[in-house]
């Protein structure tokens, strides 16, 4: 038997190559994904084989993240429950796609990933394995063995000579990309308790942000970042840059109790600096350029598609569909947004497109008669109030 087991040399993994090398006598492979967790990956390979597999691929995933899944996204400007940007559930569709695709490869009989039984990442996970190949075996070690917590593998790898620096049970649970960090458990799982302010890494505290405000300038094509400041760049550039500027201003910090799709609820604190410039950026973009009613089913479209985000399905042909018709609204949605940021705050300043659908005679406060005939108000106020007027001398009369 050979597994492919999806691997990031700490603790959980590290255990859980040698766990199943043991227990299902198979032959394992690794696989490390960066996604943009921004932490040395150097020698990552050596410590799979040492601890067990037979090889590990370590694959530089950020662009194929930012491009094919970070940015459509976007473009939905999708947020679960109205507060997540959905940092966390959108990188796990493409590391159960990149499983899977090395697990042809190799000739694997199964794959292994590392997510909790509690989790939302266990589904999204096999969600993403089992719509690519229906009959692969998955195997989720936190769901069969009898480890009741770290402190377990901390022992278990001690017995069996793993290397991990992990001593003690962390205060909380982390989770890095390209997009953001989560923050979960431990210390956390008091809803009423401040987050400490040590927990935080991708933005300043508000103390320490800087005490002049900046301008930056987001430049889209069809709904696409593709420059900053006038500099073009590479998808994941963009997100590296606006994350480090974020940085500077404490913009992106979230602090929420959401509904995970096993039932719970759960307490997280989010960093998500990049993307919230990009979201105010795109949106106020999107105010220029989309048509009144369009914008409306699109908008009606966005609470389904965060969800289906959150829960799993990015490779479901109902994900798919939502998806042909975002990229259809944003065929005009191209030119330049200006955002000021200042103290975790990020404000819309202007935007310019050549699609532009602002017509400034015909918005404007000063009479022009050619552009809008006021006295074409009253008919079409007239005409919508007919039904209301109709009800009103009826015997259905409400007010």
């Amino acid at each position: 038997m050979k597994v492919v087991v999806a691997y990031s040399g700490g603790l959980d993994t590290s255990v859980i190559v040698k766990w199943v090398k043991e227990t299902y006598n198979a032959d394992v492979v690794g696989f490390c994904a960066d996604v943009g967790q921004e932490e040395e990956l150097d020698g990552v390979e050596d410590k799979a084989i040492k601890t067990g597999a037979e090889k590990c691929y370590v694959e530089d995933l950020t662009e194929e993240f930012a491009r094919d899944f970070i940015f459509p996204m976007m473009q939905a400007n999708a947020i679960y429950e109205g507060t997540y940007l959905l940092g966390t559930s959108i990188a796990r569709p493409l590391i159960g796609k990149r499983l899977i695709e090395i697990a042809r490869a190799e000739g694997a009989d199964a794959i292994c990933h590392g997510a909790t039984g509690k989790g939302n990442d266990q589904i999204r996970f096999e969600l993403a394995a089992y719509a690519m190949e229906p009959d692969i075996k998955v195997i989720a070690p936190w769901r069969e063995w009898d480890f009741k917590g770290r402190m377990d593998l901390c022992e278990y790898a001690e017995k069996n000579g793993i290397e991990v620096t992990t001593t003690a049970e962390k205060p909380y649970s982390m989770d890095r990309n390209l997009l953001h960090i989560s923050f979960e458990g431990g210390v956390l799982e008091d809803p009423w308790k401040e987050c400490p302010e040590e927990v935080f890494v991708m933005t300043k505290p508000l103390s320490q942000a800087a005490d002049e405000p900046e301008d930056v300038v987001i430049t889209f094509e069809k709904g696409i970042p593709v420059a900053v400041n006038g500099e073009e760049l590479s998808p994941a550039n963009i997100m590296r840059k606006l994350n480090a500027i974020g940085k500077e201003h404490a913009v992106g910090r979230i602090d929420i109790v959401e509904n995970r799709f096993v039932g719970m609820k759960s307490r997280g604190v989010y960093e998500t600096p990049g993307g919230t410039i990009l979201h105010h950026a795109h949106r106020a973009l999107e105010t220029l350029t989309m048509d009144k009613e369009a914008m409306a089913i699109r908008d009606s479209l966005v609470p389904k598609y965060a969800e289906l985000v959150y829960n799993g399905f990015w490779f479901a042909p109902e994900r798919e569909m939502l998806q042909a018709a975002i990229t259809e609204s944003q065929k005009f949605v191209t030119g330049d947004v200006r955002v000021k940021l200042f103290k975790g705050a990020c404000h819309v300043t202007g935007r310019r497109s050549e699609f532009s659908l602002f017509d400034e005679a015909v918005a404007s406060f000063e009479d022009d008669e050619d552009s809008y005939d006021h006295k074409d108000a009253a008919g079409f106020i007239k005409l919508n109030a007919l039904r209301l007027r109709t009800l009103a001398r009826s015997k259905q009369r409400r007010y």
